[in-house]
């Protein structure tokens, strides 16, 4: 529990309250399944970019990422560039075709929908199981944000783990509930602000301490040399070509991430998507060397070892010791900014894929737009129960949790969605190959013995993935190319 937060407290209070009136006038606005899942698709260029970004980081960025840099040192900059390299990617190659692509196919809400009227499937199988894997993997990636709300809460307040889950998520599902898509969007833009600012006033107080950039280095060299050198991981063991393939292939998740890909398709206009991207970038790059220096800069100052998931702690000590009690809170808000956003953005693609592809697309497809809404919202009620339930265990990792999420989507979605967008040749048989054997590939490859199988899991199932919708859709015969 961290002493004298009444400072902590009432900044934390002032930032959920805040979000809580972006809901309530979000709710105003929210008539239709559209309005909730997309916000009619008029989102600015600077809102797009920073709800994109707010979404992909989550709570892994002030936590996880602090965490792995305090541990293993320079190795996380290879993380950090797969994930500069994959998000650059994403919005020069997939963003704005995807938002065309999708408007002109009878306005596609989901990604579901996109596949099955890109390729015309009638079966509906393809809108099926992309849904499944949704609602599967989505479960896991929220379940992360609260597990990374428990940790702030019971560090900060003393409280028991699962009250602290609790109440760290509570406001959250609030906005979310009524205010949709409209709500979580521009919350993403004050969420994604405090990020940068929290990141920037850590990383820059990390420095300070230690005497500046060059005293950093030499005093972390003097405690161990290991920590400077990329090649090496924890413990001072070699990283090898699986290690950097493995950090380095994060950025290959992004073009399958739903709760990215639907920034992109409520952008008001595909013209506004330069300057977002822009903004995105200058974004993503501050924020992430900010996480690693404050994993360093967190090895010379706090006086305590961390020890495995408390790592992810060091960004809430560094905030709460050398802080004013008010600026600690604006800094943990930060923390509590990246949970909400991500989570939200989760729940919310969640929702929509058991509102739209589940429950009109299979079962009620004569369902007015005032049933959807709510089913919409029932939904995230659910599938925040099942996230909680996911998220009890302690011990969990906020990154462990990440990683394989981020993993089945990309490995899932990444390469159907590229190559629906550039193949025209690809068919419905070879999407749904791909779909099935990528996402099965991240199940399963975790569970396999051997050094090979010590490879982040997105790396083989995105290029198995990719193998099989290309067997698949040059094997079939013209008439069915789509």
């Amino acid at each position: 529990m961290i002493e004298n937060n009444t400072g902590i407290i009432a900044s934390l209070v002032a930032y959920m309250a805040v979000c809580l009136l972006l809901g309530f006038i979000a709710y105003r606005r929210t008539s239709t399944l559209g309005d909730f899942i997309l916000g009619g698709r008029r989102l600015g260029s600077w809102v797009t970019a920073l709800s994109a970004q707010a979404s992909d980081m989550s709570g892994w960025l002030l936590m996880g990422l602090p965490g792995l840099a305090y541990l293993a040192g320079f190795d996380a900059i290879w993380l950090a560039a797969g994930l500069v390299a994959g998000t650059w990617a994403n919005w020069r190659f997939v963003a704005a075709k995807l938002r065309a692509r999708t408007e002109q196919l009878s306005d596609s809400l989901t990604l579901p929908d996109y596949f099955e009227r890109r390729f015309e499937d009638r079966s509906r199988l393809l809108r099926t199981i992309s849904a499944a894997f949704i609602l599967v993997f989505f479960a896991f990636y929220a379940s992360s944000g609260f597990v990374a709300s428990g940790k702030l809460f019971g560090t900060l307040f003393g409280l028991p783990y699962v009250e602290a889950m609790f109440w760290g998520s509570i406001v959250m599902l609030a906005y979310t509930f009524f205010g949709g898509f409209l709500a979580v969007s521009w919350s993403d833009v004050l969420q994604g602000t405090l990020m940068f600012l929290a990141l920037v006033l850590v990383a820059w107080m990390g420095v300070h301490l230690a005497g500046g950039v060059t005293p950093t280095l030499d005093q972390i060299a003097a405690r161990d040399p290991a920590l400077l050198d990329p090649f090496l991981g924890a413990g001072g063991e070699a990283l090898g070509w699986i290690g950097i393939a493995s950090l380095l292939g994060w950025g290959l998740g992004y073009a399958g991430q739903p709760h990215i890909l639907a920034r992109f398709m409520a952008i008001r206009r595909v013209e506004e998507m330069d300057v977002a991207r822009r903004v995105a970038m200058g974004w993503v790059i501050v924020v992430l060397a900010g996480a690693i220096v404050v994993g360093l800069t967190g090895i010379l100052a706090l006086d305590q070892r961390l020890e495995g998931a408390d790592s992810e702690k060091v960004f809430i000590l560094m905030a709460t010791q050398f802080f004013h009690p008010v600026i600690a809170g604006v800094c943990l808000s930060g923390i509590l900014a990246a949970v909400m956003s991500t989570a939200a953005a989760q729940l919310l693609v969640s929702s929509s894929a058991f509102a739209e592809d589940f429950y009109r697309g299979l079962f009620r497809p004569q369902a007015g737009r005032v049933e959807l809404l709510w089913v919409g919202r029932g939904a995230v009620l659910a599938i925040a129960a099942i996230a909680f339930w996911l998220g009890l265990d302690p011990e969990s990792k906020v990154l462990t949790l990440v990683a394989w999420a981020w993993a089945g989507f990309g490995a899932a979605f990444g390469p159907a969605i590229i190559l629906s967008l550039y193949w025209e040749r690809m068919t419905r048989n070879g999407a749904l190959a791909g779909i099935v054997v990528g996402g099965t590939t991240v199940i399963v490859w975790p569970q396999l013995e051997g050094e090979i199988f010590g490879l982040y899991e997105l790396v083989p199932g995105f290029v198995l993935s990719w193998l099989a919708i290309w067997l698949v859709s040059v094997m079939a015969p013209a008439r069915a190319r789509g």
